[in-house]
């Protein structure tokens, strides 16, 4: 980034993105055409600062696969890594005590993206209600440092032998950011809850379930998924002239005028903040146009 100017207040890191790369649409218009698909997360990479793994969510990868992910894209990058079903839907955070189905997720390999790893995504099921002891006996066990994560993994199951990866390459804070889905999470004692233990309330742009612009931890977390049409409908010139607005305050510290909190209360004030952008509205090969969009509105305003 080139040098901020005196009128422009000191920023967070802003990395606007995709919800994974690997989709066969994109081939030839999002994509090159001829591009091989080994090389689309390379490719997706030189022009976004961060990718959603998706793959993470549907089964345990393998150390392979990560140190492969961390070697294919730009020494800036990070990726934030979508946390296993297994425990967000088919557990539903159930039995959490035991710490296997999370130590398995931390044994897996997430530590060979090095300085790549960034936040961790929890997403609950649309049927998921708000169980304040259920989610705060799991959030007590969220690692907030990849030193109390690597410990942690060393309780995987004895079937994961050979395919785990536990040691960090160093001690870093490790981030969690979890996403709702239903309407009884909005109440001040959920945001509350959010804050006491630093995790991020995803803020879900979607007409399906509660939008959340509430300040819970140091860094903010989005997903778009379109805003009419969920996976589906684009983001306007106005829309995305609005999300610029957003983005750009949280990361001078901030809120946005227009934030749509369930606490009326602001967040807690910083110098600066992270701010991490997806956009998941892949169906109609909206997503990666809409984030570089977005990713120029911001950079002007706060880069010079």
């Amino acid at each position: 980034m080139n040098k901020k100017s005196a009128d422009v207040a000191p920023a967070g890191k802003v990395r606007i993105g995709i919800s994974g790369w690997r989709y066969i649409p994109w081939r030839g218009v999002f994509y090159p055409e001829k591009l091989s698909q080994k090389k689309e997360l390379a490719y997706a990479s030189s022009i976004f600062r961060s990718i959603e793994i998706n793959g993470t969510f549907y089964s345990l990868q393998r150390p392979e696969y990560f140190e492969a992910w961390a070697g294919e894209t730009p020494d800036d990058f990070v990726f934030s890594v979508k946390a296993p079903r297994f425990i967000t839907h088919i557990r539903r955070l159930r039995d959490v005590k035991t710490q296997t189905p999370l130590a398995n997720f931390l044994a897996s390999g997430i530590f060979r993206l090095g300085p790549k790893l960034g936040p961790i995504l929890w997403q609950l099921p649309p049927n998921f209600k708000y169980d304040p002891a259920r989610l705060e006996e799991f959030l007590k066990l969220l690692p907030h440092d990849t030193e109390s994560a690597a410990a942690l993994s060393k309780k995987h199951d004895k079937w994961m032998k050979g395919r785990t990866a536990m040691k960090p390459d160093a001690m870093r804070p490790l981030r969690h950011a979890i996403e709702i889905r239903h309407a009884t999470f909005a109440t001040p004692e959920f945001i509350e809850m959010l804050r006491s233990y630093n995790v991020a309330v995803v803020c879900a742009d979607t007409v399906e379930w509660p939008r959340m612009m509430d300040v819970t931890s140091d860094f903010m977390y989005c997903r778009l998924h379109g805003s009419e049409i969920l996976y589906a409908s684009g983001y306007t010139s106005e829309a995305l002239d609005q999300w610029s607005g957003r983005v750009c305050a949280w990361a001078q510290g901030g809120e946005p005028d227009d934030a749509e909190r369930v606490v009326k209360s602001c967040g807690a004030k910083l110098p600066a903040r992270d701010v991490f952008v997806y956009f998941d509205n892949d169906v109609k090969v909206r997503a990666p146009f809409d984030a570089k969009s977005l990713t120029e509105r911001v950079d002007k305003v706060l880069t010079r």
